[in-house]
């Protein structure tokens, strides 16, 4: 029964640390790019920033940037004259046809019919030139230009959301990696302390001071102590394979920076809540898809007003004009739509619909970050509490196998104390690294969806507290 009360601990250090792995193969990194230039050792500042250089996603992030942008300067000239040249190489024929009214008896003389009827065919070329500059579109154009600038900030926080997602990922990976070294160190330590204990149980057996099933309890709790650590340096493994993907390597990355913990609380959790509502890149990118929606109806109404438009036409070869073109033109136009089957007033509903919609998604988005703020913040306490509770519980663990480990070799405890108090030891350990790896995680999150993944390197470095190999 002693030897299974570390199962629970071990079962709980493994679990965060193969989800680090499995999440980072269902973000879409599963095919690492070999790079000559192998990255041996990180720091957590460097790893984020070639994370930003490599990764796929934020090259396709960017990109939808750009292509937002492009799109909100070309509205930027809406509203200069647009000027097109045409030409037309084409045959015609014409007929014209002329009554001779009074002249008609004095034309029947000479044998000539009334009316007189002229036909010409001919090939001519028509080149035209045509300037038509919008006066007033109902506010389709500020509309449109509006809008585009709702879609590039749209695509700005698309790109930041992104940036600060994977910047979350990293860190799983990165101190998920550490925590994993921390487990094999411990376990190592749990083995080898194992060990030294089967070597005094069989001294003591062969001195008549044990008995041979207490050689035998030490002997499966050895035996059981190594497959725990051939069991994590799997997982440091599969760990090793995840952030070497991430960080496109091609090869193996040796984290620098330790797991740490700021034993002082973090600022209040409503700090925290205000400053997302300002900075939460989804709630930035809800904005714009409102601030859209509302252009939207803005271009719908201006449907049902009249267009008014300058124009202007020159002919470049009047020789070849037709008799009722002009050598030029220019003037002031009016459009206005009576009737279209495109039902304009149904349209205008539709988009404030839309609207409608766009602003719930926000405003449950607005009430999801703040839940999500709270969460996270609970989580990093929790993890920061028992952080610090771990404390004591290492310190009497350790006296606690010192005093066992004394009174084995004098006879006066069972090889099953000895095994159970270095078990607990090994056992504290981990826990005590897993809750400095959750309050890394959680922090990171807690930065993440308040919108200020950026100030994560600040709290690692004002950390007064880091647990590297022991």
């Amino acid at each position: 029964m002693h030897l299974q009360r570390l199962s629970p601990r071990r079962h709980r250090a493994r679990g965060p640390l193969l989800a680090s792995a499995l999440l980072l193969t269902a973000t879409g990194f599963a095919q690492p790019i070999a790079d000559p230039a192998a990255v041996p050792a990180l720091h957590w500042e460097q790893a984020r920033q070639r994370l930003e250089q490599v990764s796929d996603a934020l090259a396709a992030a960017d990109a939808g940037v750009r292509n937002k942008q492009d799109l909100q300067e070309a509205t930027r000239l809406l509203r200069l004259p647009e000027i097109t040249g045409e030409v037309r190489r084409l045959q015609f024929q014409k007929t014209l046809t002329l009554p001779l009214g009074s002249l008609a008896p004095v034309a029947e003389a000479y044998g000539i019919d009334s009316p007189l009827t002229f036909t010409e065919r001919d090939w001519r070329t028509r080149p035209v030139v045509t300037a038509v500059l919008p006066l007033y579109t109902g506010g389709v154009i500020p509309a449109a230009q509006r809008a585009a600038s709702a879609a590039s900030e749209q695509a700005s926080a698309e790109r930041e959301a992104q940036r600060q997602s994977l910047t979350v990922q990293l860190a799983q990976a990165y101190f998920g990696q550490r925590l994993a070294e921390q487990a094999v160190d411990v376990r190592r330590d749990v083995r080898d302390g194992l060990n030294r204990h089967l070597s005094d149980a069989e001294k003591l057996e062969r001195e008549g001071f044990a008995t041979r099933a207490q050689r035998l309890q030490a002997t499966v709790a050895r035996d059981k102590a190594e497959r725990e650590y051939q069991k994590t340096l799997n997982d440091l493994a599969t760990l090793k394979a995840a952030l070497a993907t991430l960080l496109r390597s091609g090869g193996d990355v040796q984290p620098l920076s330790p797991l740490f913990v700021q034993r002082a609380p973090l600022e209040p959790v409503a700090s925290f809540e205000r400053t997302a509502q300002a900075r939460q890149p989804q709630i930035r990118r809800l904005q714009a898809m409102v601030a859209q929606a509302e252009q939207g109806v803005r271009v719908q109404q201006a449907k049902l007003k009249p267009q008014i438009f300058a124009f202007g036409q020159y002919d470049f070869r009047r020789r070849d004009e037709m008799l009722t073109d002009p050598d030029w033109a220019f003037g002031i136009g009016l459009k206005y739509t009576f009737l279209s089957p495109s039902s304009r007033p149904a349209q205008i509903s539709a988009a404030r619909a839309q609207q409608e919609q766009a602003e719930a998604g926000l405003r449950e988005a607005e009430n999801q970050v703040a839940l999500g703020v709270r969460k996270a913040w609970n989580e990093l306490e929790s993890a920061r509490q028992q952080f610090v509770l771990l404390d004591s519980s290492i310190a009497q663990a350790q006296e606690n196998l010192r005093l066992q480990e004394l009174a084995f070799r004098e006879g006066q405890a069972t090889s099953l104390d000895v095994i159970d108090a270095r078990l607990g030891l090994g056992g504290a350990r981990v826990e005590r690294a897993q809750a400095a790896y959750q309050y890394d995680i959680a922090l990171a999150q807690l930065l993440e969806v308040s919108g200020q993944m950026d100030r994560f390197e600040d709290y690692r470095r004002r950390a007064d507290e880091v647990i590297d190999h022991e």
